[in-house]
């Protein structure tokens, strides 16, 4: 790329697209708890969706879900997921699955088999085989599965990509990443996301899974081949946590299953290295930033002190220029439209224009095989080799 057009071929160009409202799709909840309040607010923002069912485990929880978001008719009488995609008077054409981890697989695995179009809530499911069974539903439905890995629309993550994608590293060979919170386990809105029973996974999982597609999707995906992996729940697992002090909620440590720190180094096709680490909660502003090496040139991210998926500052190009060292800041994109509106809007487009799914399974599935190989390989206390079956 000439020095010249730098600049410019690094601009956000970003194009508004006018709705079709006169035909609507009709959507269902599957799950009512926390995560689907802002699912709600990004379909009930969307002109040309009509939201007409719902359902959660605990009996009134959908009733009250959509009484306190205002809106009226919607059918909640339903005693399980399956009565609710079973009922054929709803004529659904997708559902928003806003489950707790371990709720994930199945009712996306039934919707799949029944037709119906799934948004499926991250992380994509716990396990690898979970991930890989809903993929197998989706393939032989013909039905678009996206799931909601909303940073991927953040206008700074899709300049990630294109300046991999320009070839202005030049052949990427290692790659650091990550995130963290200094004091940040996700407990106010119960223990959902910390007992085993239901998150089956925790950190590695819940933001792992971002700082994972953040680098992965810049550079094409390519398959992971093995993974030497750690997880650990000091902070979790500790009654004096000040969070749960704070909270009155030391009994919580005991309820703690899952991992709030995991790092792993993996191997990836292309002789790609990938040093991972990811944290709820440690003694740290920040496990460090995102660094994508190349041969020509590498590119610095800068985290942020409360990791949910953004980038935390203008980025840095590292490159030569007539063979001395320079620095290339990239500044940062600001962004108007909200990042949830934007996961949303786009998967309904892909149904309506029959295009691929804006968040492929087929990418997310390598995450989810990483995610798994590093829990796996945690366990093992070695390394282990990533075998991801065929769809």
């Amino acid at each position: 790329m000439a020095l010249d057009k730098d600049l410019d071929a690094f601009k956000d160009v970003r194009e508004t697209k006018t709705v079709d409202a006169t035909k609507k799709l009709r959507i269902g909840f599957i799950g009512c708890g926390w995560i689907a309040g802002a699912h709600m607010r990004a379909f009930k923002k969307q002109p040309d969706v009509e939201i007409v069912a719902g359902c959660d485990l605990i009996p009134g929880k959908a009733a009250a879900f959509f009484e306190k978001n205002e809106v009226e008719g919607v059918k909640t009488d339903y005693a399980s997921h399956k009565e609710m995609l079973d009922d054929e008077s709803l004529n659904l054409d997708a559902v928003t699955i806003c489950t707790y981890n371990r709720q994930h697989a199945e009712p996306a695995i039934y919707a799949l088999k029944k037709g119906i179009n799934v948004l499926l809530e991250k992380p994509f499911t716990v396990t690898l085989d979970e991930a890989v069974e809903v993929c197998r539903a989706e393939k032989e439905s013909g039905k678009l599965l996206s799931i909601g890995f909303q940073p991927r629309m953040d206008a700074n993550m899709k300049m990630i990509k294109k300046i991999v994608e320009s070839g202005e590293l030049g052949q990427v060979y290692y790659i650091q990443t990550g995130g963290g919170r200094r004091r940040g386990i996700p407990f106010p809105y119960g223990t959902t996301f910390i007992e085993d029973k239901t998150a089956g996974i925790g950190a590695l999982g819940d933001i792992g899974c971002y700082s994972l597609d953040m680098v992965l999707n810049a550079i094409g995906y390519p398959k992971p081949l093995t993974v030497s992996g750690y997880k650990s729940a000091f902070f979790g697992k500790d009654p004096n946590y000040p969070p749960y002090v704070k909270a009155g909620h030391p009994e919580y440590a005991e309820k703690f299953g899952v991992d709030d720190f995991a790092a792993a180094f993996v191997r990836l096709e292309g002789g790609i290295i990938l040093d991972f680490r990811i944290a709820w909660a440690m003694n740290l502003d920040t496990p460090g930033d995102t660094i994508i090496m190349g041969t020509k040139a590498s590119l610095r991210i800068p985290s942020t002190e409360c990791w949910n998926g953004s980038v935390g500052g203008p980025m840095t190009l590292y490159h030569n220029v007539c063979g001395e060292p320079t620095k290339t800041e990239i500044p940062i994109i600001s962004m108007k439209e909200n990042l949830f509106e934007l996961k949303v809007r786009t998967f309904l487009d892909a149904i309506k224009e029959g295009t691929a799914a804006p968040v492929p399974s087929s990418q997310i599935l390598y995450n989810q095989a990483i995610i798994d190989g590093i829990a796996k390989s945690a366990e093992a206390g070695r390394e282990i080799e990533i075998e991801i079956p065929e769809i």
